[in-house]
């Protein structure tokens, strides 16, 4: 029990450390620095989906061979990216660095939307928690406690700069410092409590639990491409963000393996 207390708020604590920088760090947050920590969570982001949800969901379908073997990771894999892309399409928000609000129009705040792009976000980190969570508890898919824990952490170290990264433009819009970390840090709540309602999913539904991984990395992966590899591209600095994205991949892969 305490190891799932702890997989599902370890995320949180990121999340939370990360947005505490507006308290240390100057109004705006440097292009370069920004860059490369984008550039880092897309990395861990790709590796805890192929390493963490997609292998697992391969595996777990042990008594088929072939496309049947792999068509449960298939169909998840792109019902996830079909869900962000629904939630994307009908949600108001704003992506940071970009001075067009998405979605249907909508009177609300550039900081509200701001959150909303950062809950969708997060979103898919929470159920890929969960899913990964519950699966060890249920025993499938040779996914172990400590795997899933280093879901968690791997999870938390890339929420680490998300968070200054949303802080800190909440901050550069004319918001207190105070109000900025409980924006940032508030940000990433959808994730213990999404990582919540997929675990009570995953206990109940255990023959789509192969589905639910690919689900959960589709989503994620689909969150790296809309979004955080097109913000680490633009203007200059571009080739930080690829080292960034290196650095992030391999560790996320380090924790999977070496903690799996």
């Amino acid at each position: 029990m305490d190891g799932i207390i702890l997989g599902l708020l370890i995320p949180l604590v990121g999340t939370i450390i990360g947005s505490s920088f507006v308290f240390f760090m100057k109004d705006e947050m440097s292009p370069l620095v920004q860059k490369i920590l984008l550039g880092f969570a897309s990395g861990v982001m790709i590796a805890a989906s192929v390493w963490s949800l997609l292998i697992p969901s391969i595996n777990f379908v042990d008594d088929a061979e072939g496309f049947m073997q792999v068509m449960p990771a298939a169909v998840g894999f792109l019902a996830g990216m079909g869900f962000l892309l629904l939630i994307d399409r009908i949600t108001p928000h704003l992506h940071l660095g970009d001075p067009n609000p998405e979605g249907p129009e909508s009177k609300l705040s550039r900081t509200t939307m701001l959150s909303l792009a950062v809950t969708i976000h997060n979103l898919p980190e929470g159920m890929a928690v969960g899913v990964v969570l519950g699966t060890a508890i249920s025993g499938g898919a040779e996914i172990s406690i400590a795997a899933a824990l280093a879901m968690s952490i791997g999870i938390a170290i890339q929420n680490i700069p998300e968070g200054a990264i949303i802080s800190m433009p909440v901050r550069a819009a004319g918001n207190s410092r105070w109000r900025s970390f409980l924006i940032g840090g508030l940000s990433g709540i959808v994730e213990p409590i999404g990582a919540i309602l997929v675990i009570m999913l995953t206990a109940w539904l255990t023959p789509v639990v192969p589905y639910m991984l690919a689900f959960a990395a589709g989503a994620m992966i689909y969150v790296v491409i809309e979004e955080l590899i097109p913000e680490a591209s633009q203007g200059e600095h571009s080739n930080v963000s690829t080292i960034g994205f290196a650095l992030g991949f391999v560790l996320m892969m380090i924790l999977d393996v070496v903690l799996g």
